[in-house]
């Protein structure tokens, strides 16, 4: 076994330096042995307002040097064009490469083909790179895919939406089948629509003819059509945070079994979407029949011992009573929030994980703060505060572990923490002595977050790792806390862009039936960095990714009005 000594992150460096500006280096997938496959992503690779042709160019399929170099070389002639908006992902196997097995990839898997991937997904054994290429490539959606690879022959191929420009290139038609570009080129790759694609095969000598051949393709053509799946996700973002949220009411948020904050968060998204739309009295009538057995046979619905996320699940209930005037919804969470009392020495409240896992600072927050409102009891408060300030699981990058003993920067675990802060600051009285600290260290965890969003607006399931996929469901609540802060006036200014970059990214992964894209699965502590890479990825229905969507479309609906 050949083992390369080739140097990827050096070469897309060096390509980088020569356009100063353009380029974001960013992270399409990660390999079993946790390899990032790099990128060099155009600056307006995802921008609506982008007017220039947008070129995906992408090579090193079969993890050959070869075709990594001949990649790079065709990067810097397009590169020189200031008419194309040029992303580039030149070793599509890097493991191949680096370990000299391709087309391999190293655990027997072929990342040329195998299109359109199906099962296993993100944490597939054998072909990972296939499932994050397809993911990343499809909600990118260019206007056309370019390979390159290196071949004793130069000619074009080109799939059926690339007709006109591979007619004018003399192409062949592309295969095979099962290849990434031509299964992009047919159904609805990703939930989306077709994406166009050439493929160039050349000597090192054809190569600047063959791509100045192309360039002057592109030249006549003042604008190229954008992508039937750019056209999906311009239809997509197009919708106000109001259409968004009607939906995703319309599918979630009509039951309470069980009873757990996924279910609690979407009936208080339903109500919420009701005082927007002028209908309250009618849902609020209807959630109150659907909870009627509930609440008569046991006052504080959640049994005995449950943890945070069961107590979590009546985050909706002083707002049914406020609709109603039935105070049996509001002694129902005020029964919950008095659990939290139990506090012994120095452990958290009873029913929060000794090891302050980030999930329990929302769970507690949502109820510990309603429970002062409806009492006025600043003793809900004080114990809130305390367990926040406590946790000392903030590192000095600015992120959260997802607890004190599992040193692991998952996306969700933190928006978790996020939200709880932002729950936490929504009832904290302004003059408390612990306000002002709690708002220090939330500024900056949103801060960190922020940074680490990715071009297409999104967070990752581990955030130090640009190449794990992109999640929906951290970057909603992430989304919700940065709406939330504007509208109340905690953050400033300053942070609108960030929220704006994160509604473009969940509003594309919200399909216009409401489907949803990569919601991580129910996830506590794991062991090891793998284990996070290989939650499962939840696509289509997702009560979970539902319902923090939900609250997120709504919040964002009321910070516009």
């Amino acid at each position: 076994m050949r083992v390369s000594t080739f140097d990827l992150e050096a070469a897309l460096s060096s390509l980088a330096e020569q356009e100063p500006g353009r380029w974001l280096r960013d992270a399409c997938g990660v390999t079993r042995s946790e390899t990032l496959i790099p990128a060099l992503v155009d600056r307006d690779a995802y921008s609506p307002d982008c007017a220039r042709h947008r070129i995906l160019l992408i090579g090193g399929f079969s993890g050959e040097q070869v075709d990594v170099d001949l990649t790079l070389r065709a990067a810097t002639l397009i590169g020189s064009s200031s008419e194309i908006a040029l992303t580039v992902v030149p070793c599509a196997n890097p493991d191949g490469l680096r370990l000299g097995v391709g087309p391999d990839n190293g655990v027997g898997g072929d990342p040329a083909v195998g299109y359109p991937p199906e099962g296993g997904y993100f944490d597939d054994e054998r072909d990972p790179e296939a499932r994050y290429l397809w993911r990343w490539v499809s909600f990118m959606a260019p206007d056309v895919v370019v390979e390159v690879l290196q071949g004793a022959e130069t000619g074009w191929e080109s799939t059926h939406p690339a007709f006109d420009l591979g007619r004018s290139l003399n192409a062949g038609s592309l295969g095979p089948s099962d290849s990434m570009l031509a299964a992009l080129a047919v159904g609805e790759p990703s939930g989306l629509a077709p994406i166009a694609g050439l493929r160039l095969t050349a000597t090192e000598g054809s190569l600047e003819k063959q791509i100045a051949a192309l360039l002057a393709e592109f030249a006549k053509r003042q604008h190229t059509s954008p992508s039937p799946a750019r056209e999906e996700l311009d239809a997509r973002r197009s919708r106000n945070p109001l259409d968004v949220a009607k939906r995703l009411a319309s599918q979630y948020g009509y039951s309470l079994d069980p009873v757990v904050y996924t279910q609690g968060v979407a009936i208080s998204g339903r109500l919420r979407v009701a005082e927007l739309t002028g209908t309250l009295d009618e849902t609020a009538a209807d959630i109150a029949a659907t909870m009627e057995p509930l609440i008569e046979a046991n006052s504080e619905i959640v049994a005995a011992g449950a943890g945070g996320p069961a107590l979590a699940g009546l985050v909706w209930c002083d707002e049914l009573s406020q609709a109603t005037g039935d105070t049996r919804y509001a002694d129902a969470l005020i029964a919950t929030a008095d659990r939290f009392r139990d506090v012994s020495g120095d452990q958290p409240p009873a029913p929060c994980d000794p090891d302050y896992r980030t999930e329990d600072m929302f769970f507690a927050a949502a109820i510990l703060g309603r429970a002062f409102e409806l009492t006025g009891d600043i003793a809900y408060i004080d114990i809130l505060t305390e367990f926040l300030l406590d946790a000392k699981v903030q590192q000095a990058n600015g992120l959260f572990w997802h607890a004190r003993s599992v040193p692991y920067f998952w996306g969700r675990g933190n928006t978790f923490a996020a939200l709880g802060y932002t729950e936490a600051l929504s009832y904290v009285p302004e003059d408390h002595p612990d306000r002002a600290e709690l708002l220090v260290i939330h500024v900056r965890h949103l801060d960190s977050l922020a940074a680490c969003l990715r071009p297409s607006g999104m967070l990752m399931e581990a955030l130090d790792v640009p190449g794990s996929y992109q999640e929906h469901t951290a970057t909603a609540m992430f989304g919700y806390a940065v709406a939330r802060g504007l509208r109340r006036g905690w953050l400033d200014d300053r942070h609108r862009s960030f929220l704006d970059l994160a509604w473009r990214g969940v509003t594309e992964r919200t399909a216009l039936d409401g489907g949803l894209v990569d919601g991580c699965t129910s996830t506590g502590p794991q062991p090891d960095l793998r284990a996070y890479l290989d939650r499962k990825a939840e696509f289509g229905r997702d009560e979970r990714t539902g319902a923090l969507a939900l609250w997120f479309a709504v919040e964002m609906e009321r910070l516009q009005r």
